[in-house]
């Protein structure tokens, strides 16, 4: 063969390469995209079924990082017992049944009933409908890494690493500020079931080119300029059979960033709201410590990241000392920055001791397995385990202590010139620290007469005084918000307080109503203050999603047990119990069922306003607590009025104008013009149709919402 066609030989098979390396590349993409894209899509498609609660995403992220260490595993056992061929058709085959399996939208008839469990029930339903193609997907990275290692054609595999981490990252940054906005849930299922088609196909070609990437093999460093992850030769620092310790010091720096963030996002999502947004950012910051640390070694310098670790833990420790009341968009960014800084580290800890590609499939396996005891810490043991949201301060411990250790393990100083006994005290030391750390963070619990912890959140029953510091109270708290409270002097004790004055948007509604015998539906029990405007002859029905809030409002508050009205308490979501039972035929509805600040966006589309229409009176009146610190809800009532024709006007009541009072706001919609107006008109405080006239309507519906429509300062 002359010189010349040599060349043209060499050409011809260099293209060849660079087309199956890109193809390859384009897959691990791919399947990249699909892995993060699917987990907010399922995620708000259940996220009205179950109550609206934090504790859907963290058993959403508990079943999807058990599925991203079962497909890590299937990998390492298939590409260590199988042969390349055998590989190839067992995954291509298994890829073929996951796409008989879809779509991946549940039907109705995974709606819980009332008293299920909604921890297993998500478990179940997850598995069922996004479980296999979930599976195979997580094993994509490893797997198709492990097969291009075997034909030499890409000398730094785990550069391969950072581009997937690439790739889940933008499926987690569109989704918010784009698909989310453009397509409906539905919509998003169907696109997604037909992408991972796409991507079994590509899968498919890919591993009928392995065939040619085996005999066809050019200098390596044209395939990685192809793939945009041509490298610096730097070595590897692990042996190519690690230790024990080895694989240990990789479960802790992976199980510790897994805690941090389903810990800081369980924390944001109580104190403001549910959206896939509050998912989706920390699990971004996430990814791209993953991306920046195994990109390249010069993105982690192990003493400064550490040292900003540490400045973000005392920004951490300023804002409890502060007592929170900060505003929204610096509390979000001290939470997000904190657990970036320690998703730096740990990740690049992980980096730095990476093994040789023979032990790649070993690392990413022990990667995915500390993430998921992560998660299956923070979901399934800490609830189990704590009366209160503890996983949070205890991830901050772990990682301090973590980073500690690290820190002086890189110190000559430490090694060579600090005594033995000295290294022995500080050890001893740490569960002092630990016992000092979490009775400081939780000083808040000593008041307290009993405290819970459910799939719903922390709710806690405290004594006290109201807000002038003269008169004993007693008060049901969730989370960090009040949500009822009850003088326990004989005199006052039936007096309604808090968010429930008679001066309040709800205390008006029922006050003009007491000419006759009221029918009032209540969503949302709290502890039960309501019942205290109900007559002899009066009928309040309360629904309530949470087991715990019924057991303490009738053991530690008398509202219920004195109330002379007939008392009925419905046990379920509010929602999906309304859908189920026949026309109530209330006089009043009153919606009541936010957590904290957080917004259950289903209770406020425009299918629920049908349900809670259809079970109104003809003169029927739905009254809406819409108090928030970060969203203005004024737009949202509008558009729900506009949905169903109906009239609205925000009634303001003031703190402090009677005892215990809080500023609240209440949106009161009806049929009758004249008796909305009347109440305008009596009101001290209201917003009036004026008013209402330059807020502009805000239209959810069950397949689409958005809170950044509705956030403070935004709009």
């Amino acid at each position: 063969m002359s010189g010349r066609e040599s060349q043209m030989t060499e050409k011809s098979n260099t293209t060849e390469a660079r087309f199956w390396l890109v193809l390859f590349g384009a897959t691990i993409f791919l399947g990249a995209f699909l892995l993060f894209q699917v987990q907010p899509v399922i995620g708000k498609l259940i996220l009205p079924w179950f109550g609206g609660s934090p504790g859907v995403w963290t058993t959403c992220m508990l079943v999807f990082q058990g599925l991203l260490f079962g497909g890590y595993a299937y990998a390492h056992i298939v590409t260590s017992r199988l042969r390349l061929q055998a590989q190839v058709v067992l995954h291509c085959g298994l890829l073929f049944l996951a796409a008989v399996m879809l779509p991946i939208t549940p039907d109705d008839g995974w709606k819980p009933l009332s008293g299920e469990s909604p921890q297993w029930n998500i478990i179940l339903l997850l598995l069922t409908h996004v479980g296999a193609p979930y599976f195979l997907l997580s094993a994509t990275g490893p797997l198709l890494q492990s097969w291009l290692s075997q034909t030499d054609w890409i000398d730094r595999p785990y550069r391969l690493y950072s581009l997937s981490n690439v790739g889940s990252m933008l499926a987690l940054l569109t989704f918010p500020f784009g698909v989310e906005i453009w397509f409906t849930s539905s919509q998003q299922a169907g696109l997604w079931s037909y992408a991972f088609v796409l991507y079994g196909l590509l899968c498919g070609i890919g591993a009928i080119g392995l065939g040619f990437l085996a005999k066809r093999r050019v200098p390596v460093s044209y395939a990685a300029s192809d793939l945009c992850v041509a490298t610096s030769q730097s070595s590897v620092t692990t042996a190519s059979n690690p230790t024990s310790s080895d694989r240990i010091a990789w479960l802790f720096y992976a199980m510790l960033p897994s805690m941090m963030l389903l810990a800081t996002t369980n924390q944001v999502c109580q104190d403001t709201a549910v959206i896939p947004f509050l998912w989706i950012a920390p699990l971004a910051l996430y990814l791209l410590s993953f991306i920046l640390t195994f990109e390249s070694e010069r993105w982690y310098s192990r003493r400064p990241t550490i040292q900003l670790a540490a400045i973000s833990y005392l920004a951490l420790y300023g804002l409890k000392l502060a007592g929170w009341k900060t505003h929204l968009g610096l509390e979000v960014a001290l939470y997000f920055s904190g657990l970036f800084m320690i998703c730096m580290v740990c990740h690049g800890e992980l980096y730095k001791s990476r093994p040789s590609t023979k032990q790649l499939t070993q690392f990413y396996l022990t990667i995915s397995l500390g993430g998921a005891l992560g998660g299956l810490f923070v979901g399934l043991v800490a609830p189990i385990l704590f009366k209160g949201f503890y996983e949070f301060p205890l991830a901050l411990l772990g990682s301090m202590m973590l980073f500690l250790g690290t820190y002086l393990r890189s110190s000559e100083w430490w090694k060579t010139r600090v005594d033995s006994r000295l290294k022995i005290g500080m050890a001893m030391g740490v569960p002092i620290v630990a016992i000092v750390w979490l009775t400081f963070w939780n000083a808040s619990a000593n008041n307290q007469l009993v405290a819970k912890r459910n799939f719903y959140g922390v709710l806690s029953v405290a004594d006290g005084v109201d807000l002038g510091g003269e008169r004993p109270m007693r008060k049901l708290v969730h989370g960090r918000v009040v949500h009822g409270s009850q003088f326990l002097d004989e005199s006052l004790k039936l007096t309604p307080s808090t968010y429930y004055t008679p001066s309040s948007g709800i205390g008006r509604v029922l006050g003009s109503l007491r000419s006759k015998t009221m029918n009032v539906g209540v969503v949302g029990l709290g502890a039960g203050t309501l019942a205290t405007y109900g007559r002899s002859g009066d009928r309040f029905r309360f629904y309530e999603i949470n087991p715990d809030v019924i057991e303490f409002a009738q053991d530690h508050f008398t509202f219920l047990k004195e109330s002379p009205s007939q008392v009925e308490l419905i046990l379920g979501d509010a929602r999906l119990e309304l859908e189920r039972e026949a026309d109530q035929d209330f006089d009043v509805l009153v919606l009541d069922a936010f957590s904290g600040d957080a917004i259950p966006v289903h209770l406020l589309t425009e299918q629920a306003m049908q349900i809670y229409c259809r079970h109104l009176a003809n003169d029927g009146i739905l009254a809406i607590h819409i108090s928030n610190l970060y969203f203005d809800l004024q737009s949202v009532v509008k558009g729900l009025a506009e949905s169903q024709g109906l009239y609205s006007c925000v009634v303001e009541g003031q703190a402090l104008e009677s005892p215990d009072a809080y500023e609240s706001k209440w949106a009161i919609l009806g049929k009758d013009r004249q008796w909305i107006d009347n109440l305008e008109q009596s009101s001290a405080r209201s917003t009036s149709r004026s008013s209402l006239d330059q807020v502009k309507s805000v239209r959810w519906t069950d397949d689409q919402s958005n809170l950044f429509q509705v956030l403070k300062g935004i709009r």
